[in-house]
């Protein structure tokens, strides 16, 4: 009886994988060109919970994120911890942090879910 997940296969995915890694790394650093521009014209209001820093926050900020854990994995906590405090969207700094630390999560757009659930739904999370 063959193994169910043959070397050759495990090989393929680990490319694929990688590869994907390698393309949302890439395309993260793109947008945060784009970024810094955007955030440039906003101001969030100090004290604003999770929910009002969404409705404020441009949704390339967001996407940036979460191609940024994407692409890192675990190793993009600090970074998006250090990248969101700069950028003035510490509300943010929690979701994305506990959501990077947690295993087998990075595939999940969670701050793109919660824009589109806070900017198109009027759903609030505070």
């Amino acid at each position: 009886m063959e193994p169910l997940f043959t070397a050759e296969f495990l090989r393929t995915l680990g490319l694929v994988l990688l590869t994907g890694m390698a393309i949302a790394l890439l395309l993260s650093l793109l947008l945060f060109i784009f970024v810094i521009r955007q955030l440039r014209k906003i101001r969030v209001p100090a004290g604003s919970g999770f929910s009002e820093t969404l409705r404020y926050t441009p949704f390339l900020v967001v996407v940036f994120i979460d191609l940024l854990d994407f692409a890192l994995d675990v190793l993009a906590a600090p970074f998006a911890w250090i990248i969101l405090d700069r950028l003035g969207l510490k509300s943010l700094r929690g979701v994305s942090v506990v959501q990077a630390l947690i295993p087998l999560t990075q595939a999940i757009p969670a701050l793109t879910i919660s824009w589109i659930a806070v900017n198109w739904f009027g759903i609030s999370f505070d």
